[in-house]
């Protein structure tokens, strides 16, 4: 599977990163309308439920897809994923009540839930433990790609053609994900057939406090994302992006250029230097969002954020990897992604509570994202001061 020369570039490889494009841009393709789609509905006062019901599923499932992917192997997991995703995009135009999109946000919620987790654990098979960073940043070029495309596409969809269209696209490129899983190979080596027992979690397996540090930096730089994902859109429209993905795709644009550096710069520097100089970035981002309140500065804050992500993400992901034991890889990424859904919905559901479609106070909840990234940064350099000083202590 692997060659002496290029042990990250093989087949299987390739594979799971066109799969992860794909996956990605099914549900992000989706982001952009669904605040308006929710409004003609009747349900304007729920925008944050938006994103906030898709991670409460998602989190809530972590610990589940964890212990499957650490017992019945990767791909199934993967496919289930991608499987959820294809699903929920036919149903959408079936449920056009404001209860039934709110329920099908909580189905959909359950497809990030088992993907990611089984795909990362997937890629950390596949690759040499001094390239894992490389690895991350380049599988998450891919991810960031669909996330890029994704919301321009849908958008032009809906511009085009009708919200409907754009559901049964987002179920077409969800297929496309699964069909390229099919006749993968799988990397657990003690592969377990499904039993119902696989879905008993006990508290043992909810959380691998191993990886508590890169669990707690993911929870509070995503509380920022949460807060985007459910503003931009209305505040992008203020200011007169007509396009709602465009600002999506301008941060992940931005995210692709700096992600394969990024993430081959935290194996040769280490992760917590990269870490760090990625969340000072990320409060950059935000600043520039609150304080510059035209589409100019909107699309620079989006440029900020985008390098921040690209910087933070292969970076944080490489360093769960390296906090964890082979055997309950699965469990370790299951937990930082809980701590990152837990986040990304907590973000959005305040936002979205203090927002109240009252756009004056967009640029003040910007702000506040800000600080709670300073809290992160703080925590990063008190860890890097608490290593000195056990290094000067073992020293003498």
């Amino acid at each position: 599977m692997k060659t002496a020369a290029h042990p990250i570039y093989n087949w299987p490889f390739a594979l799971v990163c066109l799969s992860s494009l794909f996956f990605s841009a099914s549900f992000n393709m989706l982001i952009p309308e669904l605040p308006a789609y929710l409004s003609s509905l009747g349900g304007a006062q729920y925008k944050g439920l938006i994103i906030a019901l898709f991670t409460l599923t998602a989190g809530i499932s972590r610990p589940f897809s964890g212990k499957l992917t650490d017992s019945i192997g990767r791909i199934p997991v993967m496919a289930v994923g991608s499987l959820v995703c294809f699903v929920c995009g036919f149903l959408y135009p079936v449920l056009t009540s404001v209860a039934g999109f709110l329920l099908l946000r909580l189905v959909h919620g359950f497809s990030t839930g088992f993907k990611p987790t089984a795909t990362a654990a997937y890629v950390a098979d596949l690759v040499p433990v001094t390239r894992w960073g490389e690895a991350m940043g380049i599988h998450g070029l891919c991810f960031s790609t669909g996330m890029a495309i994704g919301p321009a596409i849908g958008s032009a969809i809906v511009q085009s053609y009708s919200i409907q269209v754009l559901f049964y696209a987002s179920s077409f490129l969800a297929l496309l994900s699964i069909l390229i899983l099919y006749n993968m190979k799988e990397t657990l080596p003690d592969k377990q057939r499904f039993q119902v027992q696989h879905l008993k979690v006990g508290r043992q397996d909810i959380i691998e406090w191993k990886v508590f540090p890169a669990a707690f930096v993911t929870l509070l730089s995503y509380l920022s994302y949460g807060a985007i994902l459910t503003l931009v859109p209305d505040w992008g429209d203020h200011i007169g992006i007509k396009n709602k993905g465009v600002f999506f795709m301008v941060f992940t644009l931005a995210s692709l250029v700096v992600r394969f550096i990024a993430g081959k710069l935290s194996d040769r520097k280490g992760r917590e230097t990269v870490i760090r100089g990625g969340l000072i970035m990320l409060v950059i981002s935000l600043l520039v969002m609150a304080w510059w309140q035209t589409t100019s500065g909107l699309l620079a804050g989006a440029v900020c954020y985008g390098i921040a992500t690209g910087i933070l993400s292969p970076a944080i992901n490489a360093w769960t990897v390296d906090m964890s034991d082979k055997e309950r890889r699965g469990k370790a990424m299951a937990t930082m992604y809980i701590a990152l859904e837990a986040g990304i919905g907590l973000g959005a559901l305040v936002a979205g509570t203090i927002y109240q479609d009252h756009l004056a106070r967009i640029p003040w909840l910007f702000y506040s994202a800000a600080a709670i990234t300073l809290i992160a940064i703080v925590y990063m350099y008190g860890r890097r001061k608490n290593e000195r000083a056990d290094s000067g202590t073992k020293g003498n």
